[in-house]
């Protein structure tokens, strides 16, 4: 079944409209026909005031899916579960684990306490763990962990479970969100760990429907060396999408090289970009 209504908006991206604010984060507002579904939460002020000048109501969020366990997505989970409060969760285990970068010294990037505590606080009727494919609602799945199959992807940076860095971090809970649509699938990513031709290729594989018609969020791209942004080019352009919108952690520079290897079928996200199907 697919859903015939379809808006999303871009609550928390690291660009935003004039009026509204930035922030190293991301969140989607996705309303179907029927049900109001939050993905991921965005990282500090900037989701909670973005959204009350967009004029949406978290109170009336009826699902919210966390994309992985990283601050930047999981920022605001305390305050949206308690506004609303018959929300049910949607997330995979390990997005609760203690996480860690390093670069030149180790930097905790895992879900904030005040999170966890919500997630952890929320009865078991409202909290789902999702380990494989999963239908939240009518024609909105979630991915559940991706398969890694490509040579070129990678997670995109130095992640590790531990800060001394012995335990390497492949992200496991990283997943994806994608909606079927009469026009197509649309496909919702967070910062996709996994690899966008990963998830791009492992969702066509589990839904009917072959066709995206769009696929919106992170790429993390901000450090791909030229021959994964190459690989990654032709890939989507095989999959003949007819609107990519890169967001968040896809990085300026990545943006730039697909606009240029994909034309018009790229538009840069935002904080307050709307986009309806």
């Amino acid at each position: 079944m697919h859903t015939n209504k379809l808006s999303i908006t871009v609550l928390s991206d690291n660009h935003a409209a004039y009026g509204l604010e930035t922030e190293h984060g991301f969140a989607l507002w996705i309303e179907t026909a029927d049900k109001k579904i939050l993905f991921d939460t965005g990282q500090g002020a900037a989701m909670p005031h973005n959204a009350v000048a967009l004029g949406l109501d978290m109170a009336g969020a009826n699902l919210v899916a966390l994309s992985h366990g990283h601050f930047d997505h999981t920022g605001n989970l305390s305050g949206v579960l308690h506004q609303a409060s018959h929300a049910k969760l949607y997330l995979h285990p390990e997005a609760l684990l203690d996480r860690y970068s390093i670069h030149a010294e180790p930097k905790s990037i895992g879900m904030p306490t005040a999170s966890r505590d919500a997630v952890e606080a929320l009865p078991h009727h409202q909290r789902h763990w999702i380990m494989g494919p999963t239908e939240m609602t009518e024609g909105v799945w979630l991915t559940g962990p991706v398969p890694r199959k490509t040579v070129f992807e990678d997670t995109g940076g130095p992640f590790f479970k531990d800060e001394q860095g012995q335990q390497t971090d492949d992200i496991s809970d990283d997943l994806s969100l994608w909606i079927q649509t009469p026009a197509g699938l649309v496909v919702c990513l967070g910062c996709c760990h996994a690899g966008v031709i990963n998830t791009l290729d492992f969702i066509t594989g589990k839904a009917d429907d072959k066709r995206i018609v769009a696929l919106i969020g992170g790429m993390h791209l901000l450090h791909a060396k030229q021959t994964r942004l190459e690989h990654t080019a032709d890939e989507l352009k095989r999959y003949a999408i007819a609107h990519v919108f890169p967001c968040h952690c896809t990085g300026n520079n990545a943006c730039d090289y697909l606009t240029e290897r994909l034309g018009s079928m790229v538009h840069p996200g935002y904080a307050g970009m709307k986009v309806g199907f």
